[in-house]
């Protein structure tokens, strides 16, 4: 992967991760992530070009409104920062793989479905309906591209499959999971189910393990109790992010257990594809 793309797909993530921001404060209060213009607000003053550079302007503004002087939330560099990181991330990890661009959606669409979960502890159809949509685009592109039309079979069977199990969950105890997660589940299982079943189970199984030691965590610590809402998307998210990054490895070495000839075999990348 040559530095140059590389560096661009790193500044598109900047830029991925500024929108991401406009649709995490506007879509769960259900307005338009297009008009008006992004304006502060509590003072409603339009915000200019130059404060709207991704991370530099929060920085060079001292994380205040030019205006008013009101506090930026930091919510908005850390998204700008962590979506180009992970850009950079996956580009160096998918290479020039045809299942790249399916990737850098999908994790784009978790990043805003986090945020919005850890701010509203809700997981908008608006954000999980259009990366589903997208992601399967790419998906299908990804396939058309090199054939691969089985492997778009298995990502069909991963979302079905996944949005089956977490409906059931659903059904039977609401309050361990609110239909938010049910859906995200299926996106899940779409946007992991290329690379493979075991990297969506190693998703879902780092989520839920997640989950369930901070909830523990802050229980011991007497900062919340077993009623506590925590919001379950983020943990989801983040196990897979975890298993697009670190999945292969980990399934490598699972599969090794059980192939004697396999054990101490070296790792090896196929840049063609995931």
């Amino acid at each position: 992967m040559p530095p140059t793309l590389v560096v661009i797909i790193g500044l598109s993530g900047l830029a991925v991760g500024s929108f991401l921001n406009v649709a995490v404060s506007r879509v769960p209060a259900g307005r338009s992530v297009v008009r008006p213009r992004s304006a502060c607000p509590q003072c409603a003053t339009p915000i200019a070009a130059r404060d709207n550079v991704p991370v530099v302007s929060w920085l060079l503004l001292g994380g205040r409104c030019r205006s008013c002087r009101v506090p930026i939330p930091v919510r908005y560099p850390l998204l700008e920062a962590l979506t180009a990181i992970l850009f950079v991330a996956e580009t160096l990890r998918f290479g020039r793989s045809a299942v790249l661009p399916a990737e850098l959606v999908f994790t784009a669409g978790l990043l805003a479905l986090a945020a919005c979960d850890a701010e509203h502890f809700l997981l908008p159809r608006k954000l999980i309906y259009p990366t589903l949509g997208l992601t399967a685009a790419c998906l299908i592109g990804a396939a058309s591209a090199t054939g691969q039309w089985p492997r778009l079979g298995v990502t069909a069977a991963c979302g079905v499959g996944a949005f089956a199990v977490f409906l059931v969950l659903h059904q039977v105890r609401p309050v361990w999971l609110g239909f938010g997660d049910v859906r995200l589940a299926g996106l899940l299982g779409t946007g992991l189910g290329w690379l493979g079943p075991a990297h969506l189970v190693l998703a879902l199984l780092a989520g839920s393990a997640g989950g369930l030691l901070v909830g523990i965590a802050l229980i011991a610590s007497g900062r919340a109790t077993r009623h506590t809402r925590l919001p379950f998307g983020v943990f989801l998210v983040t196990g897979a992010i975890a298993a697009i990054l670190a999945g292969a490895p980990v399934v490598h070495w699972y599969d090794g257990l059980g192939d004697p000839d396999a054990v101490g075999a070296p790792l090896t990348v196929d840049h063609r594809g995931p």
